[in-house]
Parts: structure tokens; sequence; C-alpha cells
């Protein structure tokens, strides 16, 4: 602070506050804005229950005995019903409260608190959606007391093309609902191997997987095992020519050709992992499940589409809520495949 003349401290330490202005961009910089992997990637359906129903069926397996003499009578039945299992609809939701005042007040890159607020948490529930989908979450019936009802995660359905389950999750025809399954071993290391075999697998089965969805870490596990002397697949190049433009370093791996299909991969940065116990899920836990899909067969529904609705005033306040009523559509299980319970932190094995 100069003794000589008025200076811009002079003028700060001015009490309550001082004199000069704040200078705040008018902007908000947000770095959570992420798409939607899950949801952008699967189809949408629509129900007219809380509980969706849907048919399997698959045709029979090759018939190597299939010959009868000429102008036999017809004998036998080969008619076949099929499967009839469903998924219990969630509602999931996002409450606004905002004071009038706060509405009416010149704030920091928003023309209304209540509009911004409101789109905030719509991007929000939507990524809810997309999390819980791929829980390993049982579905529940809803008791119109305290139980809400609950969608069947997707890990809760992939009975068929798994590894690392001692008990297989799957769904239960007799009381219609999904069980989650036990795994052999808590934080296992992926292994190109286990993946090889569901692809197969599920290649066997008549589907035809194209997605490897998993957590950031575990994509990059993928990636960088890839270029290890064990793959033997994936080669680190640089382009050090001659050329006039910038060098450029190939040094991830983003698609992977086997026998029986090409996986993309796709880092899932909303998807939950797990503790020790393959339960209490939250993004920094320490396992996760690496899912191999083909989306033509999975959908998410809807009974009541994403709606805001104006609540009831109870003071001097604008009060809105935001909901869905959602369930998770599995076509067919056979089609996808899952290894449970991966260590985030590992190192992938052939």
């Amino acid at each position: 602070m100069s003794t000589e003349n008025l200076d811009s401290a002079n003028l700060k330490g001015v009490a309550r506050g001082g004199l000069i202005r704040e200078d705040v961009m008018n902007k908000i910089w947000d770095i959570s804005k992420i798409p939607l992997p899950f949801a952008d990637m699967v189809g949408t359906g629509s129900a007219k229950n809380a509980y969706k129903e849907w048919t399997l069926d698959e045709l029979a397996a090759p018939d190597p005995t299939n010959a009868v003499v000429d102008g036999s009578e017809a004998t036998g039945n080969n008619t076949a019903t099929g499967t009839r299992v469903g998924n219990e609809h969630q509602i999931s939701d996002k409450v606004v409260k905002v004071s009038y005042r706060a509405d009416a007040s010149d704030t920091i890159g928003r023309a209304s608190e209540l509009a911004y607020q409101l789109s905030r948490r719509q991007q929000e529930l939507r990524r809810d959606v997309d999390s819980i989908a791929l829980l390993n979450q049982a579905s529940v019936v809803d008791n119109g007391d305290d139980v809400p009802g609950k969608v069947g995660g997707l890990p809760t359905w992939l009975a068929s093309n798994n590894t690392n389950f001692g008990t297989d999750p799957g769904f239960n025809t007799g009381t219609g609902l999904t069980e989650v399954g036990v795994v052999t071993a808590d934080g296992i290391a992926l292994a190109e191997s286990a993946i090889k075999g569901i692809i197969q697998s599920i290649y066997q089965d008549g589907g035809n997987a194209t997605k490897l969805l998993a957590v950031p870490a575990v994509i990059s596990q993928f990636s960088e095992y890839l270029f290890t002397s064990s793959a033997r697949v994936a080669t680190l190049m640089s382009d050090q020519g001659k050329s006039t433009e910038k060098a450029t370093a190939l040094g991830s791996v983003n698609v992977y050709v086997s026998d029986f299909g090409t996986l993309t991969f796709v880092p899932n940065r909303l998807q939950m992992s797990y503790g020790a116990a393959y339960a209490a899920p939250g993004l920094a836990a320490a396992n996760s499940d690496v899912f191999i899909l083909d989306p033509e067969y999975l959908e998410l529904c809807f009974l009541k589409g994403y709606q805001t609705d104006t609540l009831a005033k109870i003071g001097l306040a604008e009060n809105r809520q935001m909901s869905v009523d959602w369930s998770l559509i599995v076509n067919t299980e056979k089609a996808h495949g899952l290894i449970p319970s991966v260590l985030n932190a590992g190192t992938m094995t052939a």
C-alpha cells in the first residue's frame, strides 16, 4: 500500500468488501458433462404395466439323426413354446426447490436459477438410469408402502455366457424376479482367454457380440495388454517420416478382432464398481464388471418417460419433481456375456 497515492490496495481495504467490483466469468465450466454410454448404445421401448414381460425362443440344435422312411406317417411333435420372462420397473426421481428470491437474483452463469437447477438435475437423472441398468441388483416388487420397485440390473440376467460365478445369476421363473450370482472370487485379473471363451459361447448360441463395455481402468488394461509379447497382437507405432505434418504415436487399441466377432471397446465413466463382497456399489470401489454385448438385444423401457411436475407451493418457493418410470429389457440373455468382479487396478493376462 503506497503512502503517497490512493492505490488498488486502498480501494480493496474499504470496509464491507472494498470498492473494486468482482470480476467473475459469467460461465460455468462443467467437467462432468459425460455422454450416456449404455443408453446411447441400446434401443428404447414402452410399457403398459409396472412389470414388463416378453418371451424367449430359440431354434433346436441340429439333429444328425433326422432321417425318415419314404412314405412313412408323420410321428412325434417338434413344436416348442419358448419361455416367458419379465422385469420390474423402477421409479427414479430428482426434486428441486428454489426460493422466489434465489430465482430472481442476478446469479453467475445462468439467467434463472430454477431453470438451471432443472436442467442440471435432469442430466443427473439420466445418468442415474444409465448407471443403475448395469448394477448387480436383483429385481424387487414395489409393495406400495416402504419397498420401492427395483429393476433387475444387467448382471442379474446373464446366466449363460459368463465366468467367475460359483452360483449363476438369472431369471427365476417361479418368482418372476432376477437373482444375483455368487462369484467364485472377488477381484480377479482380466484374462484374454476368458473374453475369447465368452465371445465363442455367444456365437455358438446364435449371437454376435460387438461391444466390450467396462470402466476406463479395465479398458486401459486390455489396450495395454495387447501391446505385450503375451498377446502377440498389436505393435506400438509412430509416424516419423519426412512429412511436414506432426508425428502421430499410436499407443492404444479400441477394436479387438476375434475368431467369432469384432469388439469395439466402450469405456464407461458412469459404471459403478464393487467392493470386496460384490456389493455396495460405488465409483471408487476396487472391482467391476466387464460386459460383452450385442446391443440389438437390449432396451431401456419406459412406462412413464422423463417428466417434470410442479409440486404444491409451501412458502415462497418453486418446487419441482423430475421422474422417470423405467425398466431394462434383455431380449435374450444368451446374446451377451459377463466377467464379474474384475480388478480395476489389475494387470490383464493371457
